[in-house]
Parts: structure tokens; sequence; C-alpha cells
């Protein structure tokens, strides 16, 4: 739920949410008004900027190898020693 209602918000309205959640509740904060009125009821929080969490993984998603959306394996161009060791094992 919270997640759909994060996606309905669009990626600028997104890059001034400030997440917090008390372990039970997760609170969408746009304001510093907004965050002084949360931590008002002296509860611990923990607390993610969704524009900072935003851009370190854009940048780490761009790292990841690319997969095919019609599940059509592509053989990485430099096979890793993990890859190998899987191959051998498959082909005896």
């Amino acid at each position: 739920m919270a997640v759909e209602h994060l996606r309905a918000r669009g990626v600028r309205d997104l890059a001034r949410v400030t997440l917090f959640s008390d372990g039970a509740t997760v609170y969408e904060c746009t304001s510093p008004e907004e965050i002084v009125d949360l931590l008002q009821g002296g509860q611990g929080v923990f607390g993610i900027a969704v524009s900072n969490a935003m851009q370190e993984i854009s940048g780490t998603l761009h790292e990841f190898p690319a997969e095919r959306a019609d599940g059509v394996q592509i053989e990485p161009s430099v096979p890793d020693e993990l890859s190998e060791r899987r191959k051998a094992r498959r082909t005896g």
C-alpha cells in the first residue's frame, strides 16, 4: 500500500519526501514543520531522505548487468569465477 502511494506521487514529488518509521507506522514528511511535529512526540524513529536514496540507487542500478525481459540468457563478455564453476558443473 505504501509503495503504491509513493509510485503514484511521481519522481519529482518524491525528491521532496522524507520517510520516517517508528517500527509500526511509516510517516511521509514534506516539510521541516512536519518533521518537527512528528518528533515532538518523543518516540524514536528512523528516517530516510528519498531524494538522496534515489540518487544512490540510480547510480547503483547502472552498475548491474542487463537482464532481458524475454528471459533469454546473455553470456557475460568477461565470465567470473563463479559462473565458470557453475558452467563446468552443468556440463560435467
